[in-house]
């Protein structure tokens, strides 16, 4: 029975797939059943942080699994301790405590229950203050705390009655934000750069101004890294790399992460300043899976890799290559490029995309059809909205995979022209 068969038969249906199946993976490249080769610009959707199978991970696996793969959070755990560690004084650099689960998802969830349980014990379940503020366009996970954060009507169809005391302002509106927080307000949650939302990167004006507001109202500042933290942007913290060069400074009171954090092994964090982290005392938050041994010493692995490698300068460096070769190129199916380091959101030219009957037949919206037809010639990206197709290599790409892709996807959108 083939692939699609069987996913068709036994697997819920709650995705929309493309039909491919890949069977092996190498750095940048996988391969699908019947052989044939993509270069991935995917990565897992910003998950396998150092490719396809990287050395690191093997290892960590191979040696970790061999000594101990699982106990419970009821005991201390040495890998977990020492990832937590890493996290606070490379990733932060400031004093806090961290706590890990599964998933981005429950990561966000888990900054809920934080902004909630802290506004409860400080201000008394009277107060009513527990009201949590977020963007438009802004993903923050499947789960109903999670989708109810989320400022996009489409995640929630059918979810009703959706958990309450959530706010969704315009992204980058710096009066919304100021007219939505209030005495009410328990804490302030976005993206630094949305990434289901079209690659969009917050204003140093609109960071500033919600930090200044969470600090008058007594609320926590949160910001949602799943996506564009671990090294994506360039930096550990992507609202670090935003605010580079602007004399701007932020600082949140929690952070979350997950994709790239594991490189591929499926882990979340969350960092919480001490100021708030006590808010989650025994018995009030868990996960029975959130910081296994081997998940711990997995992620740490490909951290330190990151880190002791100088990967996030190949970040920087591989934007800047990229973006001035799309300039150059002055394409007409191309309104702009953004993002920061290598999360990068092409913007498609509808108008120019309207002109090819192919498209107006395919009833596809504008960045699936632009991926299907990359897809044809062997290059793997991904939709990010209906106008952007997003880039999100791994992060020790090197020049000559990103000069292939380069030119790959111009041949792809000259096709379409």
């Amino acid at each position: 029975m083939t692939t699609a068969r069987l996913t068709e038969q036994f697997v819920l249906g709650n995705y929309g797939r493309f039909p491919i199946s890949f069977v092996r993976g190498e750095g940048s490249y996988l391969w699908d059943e019947e052989g044939r080769r993509y270069l991935d610009f995917v990565t897992g959707i910003a998950v396998c942080a150092l490719g396809h199978c990287p050395e690191v991970m093997k290892r960590s696996l191979a040696e970790q699994g061999e000594k101990l793969i699982h106990v419970s959070n009821l005991y201390q755990i040495r890998e977990q301790a020492e990832l937590a560690q890493f996290v606070v004084e490379r990733m932060m650099e400031r004093s806090g405590k961290v706590f890990f689960c599964n998933s981005g998802a429950e990561a966000n969830d888990g900054l809920i229950k934080l902004a909630r349980k802290r506004a409860f014990d400080k201000h008394g379940a009277d107060s009513g203050k527990h009201v949590i503020v977020t963007c438009r366009q802004s993903f923050h996970g499947r789960t109903l705390g999670g989708i109810a954060a989320t400022g996009q009507d489409k995640v929630k169809v059918g979810f009703d009655p959706l958990l309450p005391g959530f706010v969704h302002v315009p992204f980058n509106d710096v009066s919304a934000l100021k007219e939505a927080v209030n005495e009410h307000t328990a804490a302030i949650l976005f993206e630094p750069l949305q990434g289901e939302g079209g690659i969009n990167p917050a204003t140093p004006g609109f960071m500033a101004a919600a930090a200044e507001l969470c600090e008058t109202n007594d609320a926590l500042l949160m910001f949602d890294e799943v996506q564009c933290g671990s090294g994506r942007t360039g930096d550990w913290c992507g609202w670090k790399t935003l605010l580079q060069g602007t004399g701007i400074e932020v600082e949140p009171d929690a952070v979350s992460w997950a994709k790239g954090f594991g490189g591929g092994f499926p882990i979340g964090a969350f960092w919480a300043s001490d100021d708030c982290a006590g808010a989650l005392g025994p018995g009030s938050h868990g996960s029975t899976f959130g910081g296994t041994p081997l998940g711990s010493a997995v992620s740490l692995g490909v951290l330190k890799t990151i880190e002791e490698n100088d990967i996030l300068a190949n970040v920087r460096r591989q934007e800047k290559r990229i973006k001035e070769a799309v300039s150059e190129w002055n394409h007409p199916l191309i309104d702009s490029l953004r993002g920061v380091g290598l999360m990068l959101g092409f913007v498609i030219n509808v108008e120019a995309l309207k002109a090819r009957p192919a498209f107006l037949e395919s009833g596809k919206t504008p960045s699936l059809y632009v991926v299907n037809a990359a897809i044809e010639v062997g290059m793997l990206t991904v939709p990010a909205g209906e106008f952007v197709v997003r880039w999100l290599p791994r992060l020790d790409v090197p020049d000559a995979e990103v000069d292939e892709a380069l030119g790959l996807f111009k041949n792809v959108l000259d096709s379409l022209i």
